[in-house]
């Protein structure tokens, strides 16, 4: 009860990122019983593989998920809640709860509008009107499909509650109780450098290697034999696709690496009080803001190495194929725009403190246009060599 107080009395703007939350589970949630009714017609492995697509939508849901959790005010740590049985063991436990119920509710409604379309519920418009794609002839297994309709709740919530976990911070010599989502204490020296860059470079070579080795051993463009593609699209080689994980995988274990390598470029040459500024903030949010920065990039690159892959006479893609599209590269866009929004909340203190002290406020602007530009500049040119290198032996 209490979380569901916690969540009623959120600002606006916590409630919309809830919402989008419910939106994106009741997305994933269709793909999944959309997958299920093509497994009642079609029985055997093609079903297994088009549960497999929907891997990214559900990690990508998830991720999402977690972000917002993050950032929700009511399950942050603040002083006197631990004396009223509020500490950090509880407040994850909150954190979970209000991630459950936000994912249940887009499974809900996923049921039902599916539902709808199937024909089961009478009374709306559009009635059954997707009978015939939905297997309407058959009787639904309702213990299969609130399985799957379970399956994106019960991994976010527990992805939050790791997120969030409680952890202990050593600060002057004593061990606090903490959670995982409080800002790093105060340093007089820049943040310690992100330790995933050489893994994640290294994964993006590998990618791009077994990509290129894969369309090459599958006739370049993926045609013919391979893992078939839901909603219309031809078959690619499997190599492919393990490719584009590990690109994926690469860019996101580079991404705070690279975001505080941005900083101590920043840094570089008698820097200024604005250049200062900018390069030790991105230090210190490099975790914090770089690995959604490399997932954006991965997707950015895997759209454009899509469009050359599947350029010139090929079937049109499917409407599920577009979902799924859209809730991946949504999810990723409003991951990175929350933990923007976390790294604004986690520096408030400190941009506060710098206003008293009298510092203008056109100074902090200059400092917000030149961190987005050196990571605009950075990312960009990365998503657009990685695109290029993957699109290369796909075009052939």
């Amino acid at each position: 009860m209490l979380a569901l107080r916690l969540a009623r009395g959120a600002h606006p703007l916590v409630q919309l990122r809830r919402l989008l939350v419910a939106a994106a589970t009741a997305g994933t949630g269709f793909l999944l019983l959309c997958t299920l009714t093509y497994a009642m017609e079609h029985p055997g492995a093609g079903s297994v593989l088009r549960l497999a697509w929907c891997l990214a939508p559900i990690a990508a849901t998830v991720y999402f998920a977690v972000a917002v959790a993050r950032t929700d005010p009511a399950t942050r740590p603040r002083a006197g809640l631990s004396a009223v049985g509020l500490g950090p063991g509880r407040l994850m436990v909150l954190a979970a709860i209000s991630t459950a119920v936000a994912c249940t509710l887009g499974s809900m409604l996923a049921l039902l509008f599916f539902l709808h379309l199937r024909g089961d519920l009478s009374g709306l418009p559009f009635d059954g009107a997707a009978a015939e794609l939905l297997a309407a002839d058959k009787p639904l297994p309702l213990a299969a499909a609130l399985t799957l309709l379970a399956l994106v709740p019960l991994l976010a919530s527990a992805a939050s509650a790791v997120a969030l976990r409680p952890r202990s911070v050593k600060a002057g010599g004593r061990t606090d109780g903490g959670t995982a989502s409080e800002p790093e204490p105060a340093q007089e020296g820049p943040a310690p450098a992100p330790s995933g860059l050489p893994w994640g470079v290294a994964l993006l070579a590998a990618g791009l290697a077994v990509e290129t080795y894969a369309s090459r051993a599958g006739g370049g463009s993926g045609a013919g034999s391979g893992l078939p593609m839901p909603g219309g699209l031809a078959g690619s080689p499997a190599g492919v696709l393990v490719g584009w994980a590990l690109t994926a995988l690469g860019l996101a274990l580079a991404g705070p690496g690279l975001t505080y390598l941005c900083g101590r470029i920043l840094q570089a040459v008698r820097p200024g009080a604005v250049r200062l500024l900018a390069g030790r903030v991105l230090q210190e949010e490099a975790r914090r803001i770089g690995r959604p920065l490399g997932v954006v990039c991965a997707v950015a690159s895997g759209a454009y190495a899509s469009v050359v892959l599947y350029a010139g006479p090929r079937p049109d893609v499917g409407p599920l194929t577009a979902l799924g599209a859209l809730l991946v590269a949504g999810c990723a866009v409003l991951t990175l725009a929350t933990a923007a929004v976390e790294a604004r909340q986690a520096r408030s203190d400190t941009t506060a403190a710098l206003l008293r002290l009298g510092a203008p406020a056109t100074m902090l602007r200059s400092s917000v246009a030149l961190r987005a530009g050196a990571l605009a500049t950075v990312f960009g040119t990365l998503t657009w060599v990685v695109a290029e290198l993957a699109a290369v032996p796909l075009a052939r």
